[in-house]
């Protein structure tokens, strides 16, 4: 496809950011939207499910389809995924009870992985190498602005119209991007003698879905030494030895275990599963300590998030220009990590103190040595890997990503639980004139004021407030400040891992090997050879 002209080029990477963006915005749209849908459907025990299982769904899809796309081609992926999306979006918006809710999310979730893995791809279909920076930059941004624009339309819409248009207000964009990319984006002649390793797809899918749900769970639903946990971290362990024993006899395996020997492959991939544990990290739990332990307002915490986001979307932008500019990339990751790392230090600092412009500064810092990190070993990958293998290869960086920040942010979570409870009970022994015999109900009132999610609303705390008697007001003042500063201390051991996390990206940064961006999507070995030639032909 990079015989192309330019304009035509623009054109399918336009259809291609609009149904990237069309997914992340129905990905975005749903947190701050989700509360009031639940409260007209019901099902709050089930609650988690609708980001559950779009995320298993979504990164099994991706991963599959990789593969499937390099064999058939990405045109007919992309269709089939912007298609099910919208299904799954339309659906949902029709959604009667919690259940069908989960089920259509799970629809939506299956689009969403067929349009990532084959979006970033195409980037490397249409563009060599050396191009490719500035337009993996942009892609990245799509989601910067998604996770802006989304959380505060999902608001508005659910405050000032109908819930159901949460899922239906983007799909005129779906139309659109369909349309584009039916029309212009050229087809590949499908590769017939390949076969498809089912055998190889199940027991990959079989290895991700109970990992996922392990880490998604464990310390939550259920304790990290429980049954469920140790039976899904068993069924992972035996799921992904059947799975390498299947890889080493398929004739066509769905990840080729010879990409693993590629130097450049495997440390790219170990530093996006580290940068994808320190991204959501910070994303997961800045909101935590600016509104429960600096008590800002929800609204207002956003705010102070928004510029983490855009700065994230500038440097993307600038670092994938720079990286077209140069050609050169690795500088740029060990800049990216040195400064995310900096930022993640500033934060682990913080206190109950610390003030909204302090925060904003750290978070700024943080977002741009994400922005200038994130595109750069989806771009190593491509470069590294052999044509033929582009969509596995881009589709397995995605999955590493998506591996590492569920890992990342369960053991942040259990280190915060952990740091938070030991804190706690210090706290707690030092609040003086404590009752030692208190109603049932007031004890229940203390209980709740101990948990983390409530003093993160503050409707909520006046509420416990108002139902305590009057002697207990000054009891009331004093756990809240205990609790307050128990969550600053667990959320900057939290940061200060997520530090540690990204150093070691950082060091393992400096054992990649810089491969010359190549000026064509030919292969090495190609480019060459047809170098070779041309150097005897001008003698």
């Amino acid at each position: 496809m990079e015989h192309l002209e330019q304009r035509k080029k623009v054109m399918i990477m336009i259809a291609i950011m609009s149904a990237m963006l069309f997914a992340a915005l129905n990905q975005t749209i749903v947190g701050t939207a989700l509360p009031r849908i639940i409260s007209e459907i019901g099902g709050i025990d089930y609650y988690s499910w609708v980001f559950t299982i779009f995320m298993l769904t979504s990164s099994v899809t991706a991963i599959l389809v990789g593969k499937l796309s390099d064999m058939y081609g990405r045109k007919p992926f992309i269709l089939l995924g912007i298609g099910v999306f919208m299904v799954g979006s339309f659906l949902n918006g029709l959604s009667s009870s919690i259940f069908q809710l989960i089920i259509f999310r799970g629809i939506q979730g299956f689009g969403a992985g067929m349009i990532m893995s084959t979006a970033f791809t195409a980037v490397g279909d249409l563009f060599s190498p050396r191009e490719r920076g500035k337009w993996q930059g942009l892609m990245s941004s799509v989601f910067g602005l998604a996770s802006v624009f989304g959380p505060t339309l999902g608001g508005w819409i659910v405050d000032n119209a109908d819930w159901h248009w949460v899922f239906w207000v983007f799909l005129p964009v779906g139309f659109i991007a369909f349309g584009m990319i039916y029309k212009m984006f050229p087809s590949q002649t499908p590769n017939k003698g390949l076969k498809v390793d089912y055998l190889g797809s199940i027991m990959l899918t079989l290895t991700i879905i109970p990992l996922l749900l392990a880490f998604t769970w464990g310390g939550n639903e259920y304790e990290w030494v429980s049954l469920p946990i140790i039976g899904l971290l068993s069924a992972t362990i035996i799921s992904f030895v059947l799975f390498i024993i299947t890889e080493t006899k398929a004739s066509n395996p769905v990840l080729p275990l010879h990409l693993f020997k590629n130097k450049v492959f495997t440390l790219s991939n170990i530093i996006g599963f580290i940068l994808g544990a320190g991204m959501f990290g910070a994303i997961m739990y800045m909101p935590f300590f600016i509104q429960g332990v600096m008590g800002t307002s929800a609204t207002k915490s956003g705010l102070v998030m928004m510029p983490m986001t855009l700065s994230m979307v500038i440097a993307s932008t600038v670092g994938g220009q720079m990286i077209t500019k140069t050609g050169k990339y690795k500088f740029l990751a060990l800049i990216g990590l040195l400064v995310m790392s900096i930022g993640m230090i500033l934060l682990s600092f913080m206190d109950s103190n610390t003030t909204n412009s302090t925060a904003l500064v750290n978070i700024i810092i943080v977002g741009t040595g994400l922005g200038l990190s994130f595109p750069v070993f989806t771009l190593t990958v491509q470069n590294a890997v052999q044509h033929k293998f582009l969509g596995v290869s881009t589709a397995a960086t995605q999955l590493f990503r998506q591996i590492g920040g569920t890992i990342g942010v369960a053991i942040m979570g259990t280190v915060m639980n952990t740091s938070m409870s030991s804190r706690m009970t210090e706290k707690m022994a030092e609040v003086k004139d404590l009752p030692l015999h208190m109603t049932p109900e007031t004890s229940e009132v203390f209980k709740q004021l101990q948990d983390p999610q409530n003093i993160m609303n503050s409707e909520k705390l006046k509420e416990l407030q108002s139902t305590l008697p009057p002697e207990y007001q000054g009891v009331y003042s004093s756990i809240l400040d205990g609790v307050r500063e128990s969550l600053s201390f667990a959320l900057t051991n939290v940061f200060f891992i997520g530090a540690v996390i990204l150093l070691l990206g950082l060091v393992l940064t400096f054992f990649m090997n810089e491969i010359p961006l190549r000026m064509s999507n030919k292969d090495i070995a190609d480019e060459e050879k047809d170098s070779s030639l041309k150097e005897a032909s001008n003698h």
